[in-house]
């Protein structure tokens, strides 16, 4: 049987932390940026964690 390969596309957005959880970036930040606060922008460049719901679909992108 062949190898499994990784989904390209989880690979670039998604890190595996110490813990085993899962990092990701927030959306709505590449552009159109002037009708939204700044308050708004600065918390969606901090990365959040992938919800206890989608792991499983994104672990099995990553071939964990």
């Amino acid at each position: 049987m062949p190898k499994m390969k990784t989904k390209a596309g989880a690979k670039k957005r998604f890190k595996v932390t110490g813990s085993g959880k899962l990092k990701r970036k927030h959306a709505f930040k590449s552009h159109i940026l002037t009708k939204k606060e700044t308050k708004q922008k600065r918390n969606l460049t901090k990365s959040g964690l992938v919800h206890k719901s989608d792991e499983k679909s994104v672990k099995q992108q990553l071939c964990m």
